[in-house]
């Protein structure tokens, strides 16, 4: 009697623990789908580096640039951070002939490319690293 018990509850983990393992297969599957199917192909956008629940503030993983873009803390810029140490209007990405260049907007921290500080414009190659306050997101060119 114990050991066809035993074995029922043996094949019974068993069972469980593939339903789990599939059940994170497809979450992680959906995860990924979910950030294809949101992004057009050739279309530039920024990435986040950072751990979103790292971060004091909500952001969101991905930001699609479709033109020129304000990042900044107030309400009236395209990309909202409300980091304190990103100004108003902190910087500008400007599509120009079909590439984007970064321009800060004399804020008052700076604004990072590849861990540089920039004090001019700067064209955008894809792989880029860009540092916002406590933010950084990854340049991904869509080609």
């Amino acid at each position: 009697m114990f050991d066809f018990l035993s074995m029922i509850f043996r094949y019974f983990f068993i069972l469980i623990i593939y339903i789990f393992i599939f059940h994170i297969i497809r979450l992680i599957y959906l995860d990924i789908k979910n950030f294809h199917d949101g992004m057009e192909k050739d279309i530039p956008y920024l990435k986040l580096v950072n751990r979103k629940n790292q971060l004091p503030f909500p952001v969101k993983e991905v930001y699609s640039l479709e033109g020129s873009v304000t990042i900044g803390r107030k309400n009236e810029n395209d990309i909202v951070l409300k980091d304190p140490y990103i100004s108003g209007r902190h910087a500008r990405l400007i599509l120009d002939e079909g590439t984007f260049f970064l321009e800060d907007l004399d804020s008052a921290n700076g604004s990072y490319l590849n861990g540089d500080r920039i004090m001019d414009v700067v064209r955008l190659k894809n792989g880029d690293r860009i540092k916002i306050g406590q933010v950084e997101f990854l340049y991904v060119s869509g080609d």
